[in-house]
């Protein structure tokens, strides 16, 4: 017969095994996996080297950012015939050899995609040497390269790298040899009169090189060029207080033949983990790749080992590809109302390529036509993400326990507001959580009471049908009836507090709000694991103090087994995120609290029914 002590150790075993179970499904989750349709894969892996002489000149310079910079320079805006960045004092993308890997034509969707030969022309030395133009606004600070219009660099100023360390804003893209990373944003025309699907890439014209944005502030950077009497501006608009950057291809065709393209944008990136990349719980890191939506699959995530094995090409509907890492993303997002083929793709130098390409359109002489997409660079804000795109708040990936872990983050959010502290949200929620739970937690405290009031009973048998197990199962069984005890409502409120434990967990991991989130005296952050260790000992004391309220019935050998089990959930809370202990401590505390309760009213009540 199983007794009240094996019945409390099978519910720790089932407690451990549902978090090693987590973790599992955790670590297999961050692997990424690629269920998407792979159609005709029109050249996926190919790209084109250019040999452009460039030397191996920095693309940003590190020096003191409190450093005077000399003031904005200007360039008088004129018409150039298809300026191309061929010169040796170019600044370069990243290694010695600049590559052109844009998708070519057959990305397009269109039966009559093409690669017309193009004549090339040299960039003067003034402008190869001056290429980036620098965007600073409140919430980002974005570099523009003007060879191809791409966005190069990303600063977040409101997320600095370390805690407490205003001047040290974490990155997102970045293109600089000096730190082995490549990550930008590329966008264009491609097609048979596309500027970007050739060997090199247009290199654009700009009147301003340096933008800053006060807040409530809007601005548009205009990159501009002539091509063959085509006229193309290539726009970013900025809004201040966002993260969110518009970006239009305006095309004015001056010419007596047709202007045939179509847009292409992408996420080039090699698969290095981010410099900022911060560990989680075990050893565990956040997922780093890619993410897209299809009717399929509203979130698709899609790793790099997925690219290794095959190149991804879905034509679908509008939506988005985003890069995804721990807190932050960033995202392309398509139009809406148009056509869109999402590829991933892994590049002749190592790089990875995700992205899309739309329609091929046709503008006829003497018109013109914007081609107009968005891309975003910041936190993942589960509400403005929403707002931009459909699915695109799915970023913020809560696992397989979404369903409880969203609604845990509205009222996590909705504390924090009231109270203006994560940790105490954490303990305001955990008392929430228990008094939901009261009902059926009281109904397995007042099982637990009664299996303590049978004890000594439960050990008179034990030691009567010693030698007699059926016996002892019997006699044990009309005890039970008798008392009205149930041994296995003590299992109960172990597992009931499981699923929101495992919740806050992916609350704690994913939602960019709790990070660097400060609680009190030493928990500086309450997302990563506590640096003293001090609340899983205090989680594993009162786990043990937990255990003296309920009868030590069994052999040596379980007894000592159940007295281990609090040091052995404590070692395993050292590694997790300081939140998430905070939250078993506290649930562990009002557990003791209301089974001390719950044990009192049992008692009394059997005293009054007696006299």
């Amino acid at each position: 017969m199983t007794t009240n002590s094996e019945i409390y150790l099978i519910g720790l075993a089932v407690l451990t095994f549902l978090i090693i179970v987590f973790l599992y499904i955790r670590k297999i989750s961050n692997s990424g996996k690629l269920k998407l349709r792979i159609e005709d894969e029109p050249n996926s892996h190919e790209s084109s080297e250019v040999d452009s002489n460039i030397n191996n000149q920095p693309l940003f310079e590190y020096e003191d950012s409190k450093k005077e910079q000399p003031a904005p320079e200007r360039v008088a805006t004129r018409s150039i015939e298809s300026p191309r960045a061929t010169d040796s004092t170019a600044l370069p993308a990243s290694g010695n050899n600049q590559t052109n890997d844009v998708p070519d034509d057959s990305f397009l969707l269109t039966d009559t995609a093409t690669t017309p030969s193009v004549e090339q022309s040299t960039s003067t030395t003034s402008e190869a040497t001056n290429r980036l133009i620098k965007v600073k606004t409140p919430t980002l600070e974005v570099w523009i390269d003007r060879l191809g219009g791409d966005i190069v660099r990303t600063y977040l100023p409101k997320y600095p790298r370390t805690q407490n360390v205003s001047d040290d804003p974490l990155y997102l893209l970045v293109q600089d040899d000096r730190l082995d990373h490549y990550y930008v944003a590329q966008s264009g025309l491609i097609g048979p009169d596309g500027l970007d699907g050739k060997k090199e890439r247009p290199l654009y014209q700009s009147e301003f090189f340096d933008y800053e944005l006060s807040v409530g502030e809007t601005q548009k950077v205009k990159l501009q060029l002539i091509v063959d009497g085509v006229k193309v501006d290539k726009v970013f608009t900025f809004n201040a207080d966002d993260y969110l950057i518009y970006v239009d291809h305006i095309v004015e065709n001056r010419t007596n033949e047709s202007f045939d393209a179509g847009l292409f944008t992408q996420i080039k990136r090699d698969r290095r983990q981010p410099p900022d990349q911060e560990q989680s719980t075990l050893g565990m890191q956040a997922f780093v790749g890619a993410a897209i939506t299809t009717p399929e699959e509203r979130y698709q995530k899609i790793s790099f080992d997925d690219v290794d094995e095959g190149s991804l090409n879905v034509t679908t509907q509008g939506g988005w590809v985003a890069f995804l890492q721990h807190y932050f993303v960033t995202a392309w997002i398509a139009n809406p109302n148009e056509l869109t083929r999402y590829s991933a793709r892994r590049l002749n130098d190592g790089k990875y390529a995700f992205g899309f390409t739309g329609p091929l359109f046709s503008v006829a002489p003497g018109e013109g036509k914007t081609w107009s997409t968005q891309f975003y660079a910041g936190p993942k804000d589960q509400n403005r993400m929403a707002e931009i795109s459909p699915n695109l708040n799915l970023t913020v990936d809560y696992g397989f326990l979404f369903f409880i872990a969203e609604p845990l983050f509205w009222l996590l959010d909705w504390l924090y507001g009231l109270c203006g502290n994560w940790g105490l949200a954490i303990v305001l929620l955990t008392l929430i959580v228990k008094l939901a739970l009261y009902p059926l937690s009281a109904a397995g405290y007042k099982s637990m009471a009664n299996m303590r009031r049978v004890a000594p009973q439960m050990k008179r048998i034990q030691e009567r049908y010693a030698n007699d197990r059926e016996k002892l199962q019997r006699e044990m069984m009309a005890l039970y009836k008798k008392e009205g005890a149930n041994p296995l409502g003590g299992c109960l409120p172990m597992l009931l507090p499981m699923p929101i434990f495992l919740a806050l967990y992916w609350v704690l991991l994913e939602a960019v709000e709790l990070r660097h989130a400060p609680f009190i005296l030493w928990i500086e952050d309450l997302a990563v694991m506590d640096p003293y260790f001090v609340l899983p000992i205090l989680m594993a004391g009162s786990m043990y103090f937990m255990q003296t309220l309920n009868p030590q019935i069994g052999d040596p050998m379980q007894i000592k087994m159940m007295k281990a089990m609090p040091l052995v959930f404590g070692l395993i809370m050292l590694w997790f995120p300081a939140g998430l202990v905070l939250y078993w401590l506290g649930n562990n505390l009002l557990s003791i609290a209301q089974q001390w309760y719950v044990i009192r009213q049992t008692e009394n009540a059997r005293a009054v029914s007696k006299s």
